[in-house]
């Protein structure tokens, strides 16, 4: 039998290893969890799915409501839709503005061709959303 520092010697590294396999568990569990971000680049808009755009304007409480609810559409949906931000201020967000003459916190709804069919005012909710991207 070994002395009791040997013995604890050789549990070390077992320990420092399922300390360090734990945290990465952990890490990647929450980065599946965590919502992902939306895109703030428009090129997704016509390329055979649905997209809903929704201009976010940081100046905004609603913006921040509104896409916690795309955020609930979207884990409903899939990748079905695209769900994107035209973001106020970046000339990304100015153009596509500019195109459909859009305003801070409204939603725009193109069918999967790339055509601009509705557009609401947000606040709207995740079921309005879904519902709204069915028709």
């Amino acid at each position: 039998m070994g002395t009791p520092d040997s013995t604890s010697t050789r549990r070390k590294p077992w320990v420092t290893l399922a300390v360090i396999a734990s945290i990465v568990l952990f890490l990647t569990i929450l980065m599946n969890v965590m919502p992902k971000g939306f895109k703030a680049t428009h090129e997704q808009i016509g390329t055979g799915k649905p997209a809903l755009v929704f201009v976010y304007d940081p100046a905004l409480t609603i913006s921040n409501s509104q896409t916690e609810q795309m955020n609930e559409a979207r884990a409903h949906l899939g990748d079905n839709v695209h769900f994107l931000l035209a973001r106020i201020g970046t000339p990304e967000g100015q153009e596509l503005m500019a195109k459909h003459r859009a305003g801070s916190a409204e939603l725009l709804l193109f069918d999967p061709q790339g055509n601009l069919v509705e557009r609401k005012f947000a606040v709207r909710s995740a079921n309005e959303l879904i519902q709204w991207v069915r028709l």
